[in-house]
């Protein structure tokens, strides 16, 4: 077996000039690959990490019909031991428990509404960073009297730190609720719409607020691995079926899938997009490969004729041009790989900000306008398959060749 091997290897440096010009082919096609499956897997990482932190979590427990219906009648009392045996699932990271509504804020003639959003801010802080987005005054505390305002909802507004806004709005079975409340900070969002209608207090005192005792709207779940989504949900419905004290609660348990379906369906639609491109891609490798194949196979003729005439097996044969074959498909690939690897590393540290109006199209799907990357082994290892089984297609042209050639007419020309 060496000796075939050597001697195809041989045979790939007689023309050095074809060998290098069906190498770089494959190279090319593998490094355009492999950046744009990273940029797509890195996205679509990105818009599921960006949507689970910012409002459903990778699986969200809340009240049966509150998805539906956004009501505070649909909230939910949530003990501390259901809490925590939530977290001891193997696999869960966090949990994050919100108080979320609608009100009227109010601050001299200028009403606006925005969203009310109860938090534990060391929690919210972990799962979404809040404080970092801190810009003036200061973060809550978890017994905070006080409002953080959007940057863009405090300007609308015309308010500052120190100023008291009027929360007016429906609690808890219909109640009235309003309050003046102390602006004590102001965080700045990217994305427009949160920037312009957040605001957030501590769960506590959104509760007394909207007379919700002890009542939050869900309780959202974070996860080490997304691939093990499907077994923890399961685990998560299990705790949640099980008979409580609280008899009259009914919990719904939802996945980010099932929570943001049109999210789901953009990345399908973009995914099939992207590997229509990369089929593309594949066929410039295969045609680069079996043109050089068929190139290398029309220049030998007279010698696979003499090879023939003097006893060498057309099994052998069929054997080294095969190994030529996927010895130039991974020269490319090989060296596309390792070529691609650190660029693919310094996008995946440095994303690509956007601008113009691709930018202001994904800051209306409410994401920040950046081009993320993502790597990972299997993205190198698909590549690697997928062009050796067009290494192997294309060695079938001078196999058939060689089967039906005739060594007296091959040696004559």
């Amino acid at each position: 077996m060496g000796t075939y091997v050597s001697l195809a290897w041989r045979n790939l440096w007689r023309n050095k000039k074809r060998t290098l010009i069906a190498a770089a082919s494959v190279f090319f096609a593998v490094l355009l690959a492999l950046l744009m499956r990273s940029m797509q897997t890195g996205y679509y990482n990105y818009m599921i990490d960006s949507s689970v932190r910012t409002y459903t979590g990778y699986i969200q427990v809340h009240g049966k019909d509150y998805w539906e219906k956004r009501s505070l009648e649909e909230s939910m009392e949530l003990d501390d031991q259901k809490v925590k045996e939530v977290n001891e699932i193997e696999g869960v990271t966090q949990t994050v428990k919100r108080f979320e509504t609608f009100a009227l804020l109010a601050y001299k003639k200028v009403t606006k509404v925005a969203q009310v959003i109860g938090i534990d801010p060391e929690s919210e802080n972990k799962l979404t960073s809040l404080k970092d987005k801190l810009v003036k005054g200061e973060y809550l505390k978890k017994d905070s009297k006080g409002i953080l305002l959007a940057e863009g909802l405090a300007k609308l507004m015309n308010t500052d730190i120190g100023d008291s806004i009027v929360i007016y709005g429906q609690g808890y079975h219909g109640v009235t609720a309003a309050e003046l409340v102390p602006v004590i900070g102001i965080v700045k969002f990217t994305l427009p719409e949160q920037n312009k209608g957040f605001s957030y207090l501590s769960i506590p005192y959104a509760q007394w607020i909207f007379s919700a005792p002890n009542r939050i709207t869900s309780l959202s779940i974070m996860i080490e691995n997304q691939k093990n989504l499907d077994e923890i949900n399961e685990k998560v419905k299990n705790l949640f079926n099980q008979p409580t004290e609280h008899s009259g609660n009914k919990y719904e348990v939802m996945t980010w899938r099932e929570l943001t379906p049109d999210l789901v369906q953009a990345i399908q639609i973009d995914n099939a997009q992207g590997i229509i491109m990369l089929g593309i891609l594949y066929l410039v490798i295969a045609f680069g490969v079996f043109g050089t194949v068929m190139m290398m196979t029309a220049e030998r003729v007279k010698e696979f004729g003499i090879l023939i005439s003097v006893g060498m097996k057309k099994s052998r044969l069929f054997l080294v041009t095969t190994l030529e074959t996927i010895f130039i498909s991974f020269i490319g690939v090989t060296i596309g790989a390792i070529i691609s690897l650190p660029i693919i590393i310094y996008l995946v540290n440095n994303p690509i900000p956007l601008t113009g109006e691709y930018a202001e199209a994904i800051i209306a799907w409410g994401f920040e306008p950046i081009l993320p990357f993502a790597i990972y082994p299997g993205m190198f290892f698909a590549q690697i398959w997928t062009v050796l089984a067009i290494a192997l297609l294309s060695g079938l042209y001078p196999i058939n060749f060689i089967r039906k050639l005739e060594p007296v007419e091959a040696v004559r020309g």
